[in-house]
């Protein structure tokens, strides 16, 4: 791997002072390649703190525009960026972030081949979508190709998160968990507390460092539930359905 520059010493010095992390670990970091499919509420803060932690590539697929009413969540973007393309807004801040990273934009929804080809051009996929059908397409893309896959979800005060890293042979995937038919609630149709957003893409952001570092304690095989009015949160056990239409066959 390229030896860390002085500046990259200094800018990284608190990663590299922690043992799960070191020099090597910043290295793998910066050699690593992430698509993050939505820049909105969940996706601001996971291109903002994996810019900030040094990943090497950042791929981002949006295919939406800043709107008002997203400003209340979506701390990539500001007043200025209203009508622009939410990767573009989100490219912007990663560069004037941190020059290392090389940002990779799709400003379109990803389907079929092109999501194909997306997925499997990474080390991770991160979820941070608000659709039911787009998750389902990016599940399935992952476990074809392998490809881990950080899910979180956020809605009113409630937040999901989980890991399936299909490197595994046990991991259970989205569809164990989700069927088709289920409600795809929406922040435009039900609310969302702001700073929960930022909870879960936090969370999401630190499940993709540690599967990307085969750092232990993953949230592969669990569901994390956050209440933020109560700040409960719990875990529960995932395991494969046999009945999966995605993964119960195999690849």
């Amino acid at each position: 791997m390229k030896e860390l520059s002085d500046q990259q010493l200094l800018r990284y010095s608190r990663h590299i002072l922690l043992p799960e992390i070191d020099v090597a670990g910043q290295q793998a970091l910066l050699s690593s390649r992430v698509l993050l499919v939505g820049v909105g509420g969940l996706g601001s803060p996971v291109a903002m703190y994996l810019a900030a932690a040094g990943v090497g590539e950042l791929h981002l697929a949006d295919g939406d525009t800043v709107e008002l009413s997203n400003l209340q969540r979506q701390i990539a973007h500001t007043t200025a960026d209203v009508g622009r393309h939410k990767v573009a807004s989100a490219a912007q801040r990663v560069a004037e972030l941190n020059p290392d990273v090389s940002v990779h934009e799709y400003a379109q929804r990803l389907e079929g081949e092109a999501l194909d080809a997306a997925v499997s051009s990474v080390d991770i996929v991160v979820d941070a979508c608000d659709n039911l059908a787009t998750r389902f397409a990016v599940n399935q893309a992952c476990y074809r190709a392998g490809v881990p896959l950080v899910s979180g979800a956020a809605i009113r005060a409630e937040g999901q998160l989980s890991v399936y890293d299909f490197r595994q042979a046990d991991s259970p995937c989205y569809r164990c968990l989700y069927h088709e038919g289920g409600d795809d609630l929406r922040c435009a149709d039900s609310g969302v507390l702001s700073p929960l957003v930022g909870m879960v893409g936090s969370m999401q952001a630190i499940e993709t460092i540690k599967c990307l570092l085969a750092l232990p304690g993953t949230l592969c095989g669990r569901l994390m539930i956050i209440d933020a009015l109560t700040m409960d949160i719990r875990q529960l056990r995932l395991g494969r359905d046999p009945g999966c239409p995605v993964c119960s066959a195999g690849r």
